[in-house]
């Protein structure tokens, strides 16, 4: 009776070890330009999103909204089509204020991923 416990165990171990690699498949922010909680000088012309995996560009969407809520992005969230880990969407030119990037991504496995975070503009000097 102990060995086959001690199978069981083991087995069900190696099923833990395997399964984050299937269970991770969601696209992961691996970096932001403007940076998350950054503090930035000059008003960005692009929000850019990396994510560690491919994404699905039928099904990506990037908006950036101002202090009151209003969407402030040109509505032209995309995949870049030179680098399929790359979501970026381009800004008009904005004044000073704290503005939330909201982004919603599916990786090409199929798995949905949704995130947000902020960014200042400085007051100029």
């Amino acid at each position: 009776m102990r060995t086959s416990t001690l199978v069981i165990v083991l087995c069900v171990l190696l099923l833990l070890i395997q399964w984050p690699h299937s269970a991770l498949g969601h696209a992961l922010l691996v970096r932001a330009e403007p940076k998350v909680g950054e503090r930035v000088s000059t008003p960005p012309a692009t929000v850019r999103i990396w994510f560690d995996s491919a994404l699905e560009p039928s099904l990506c969407k990037i908006h950036v909204r101002d202090p009151n809520g209003k969407q402030v992005d040109n509505d032209d969230s995309r995949v870049n089509p030179s680098d399929e880990k790359l979501l970026e969407v381009s800004l008009p030119s904005l004044p000073p204020g704290v503005y939330h990037v909201l982004w919603s991504v599916v990786s090409r496995d199929g798995h949905k991923t949704n995130g947000d975070y902020v960014f200042t503009i400085k007051p100029g000097n």
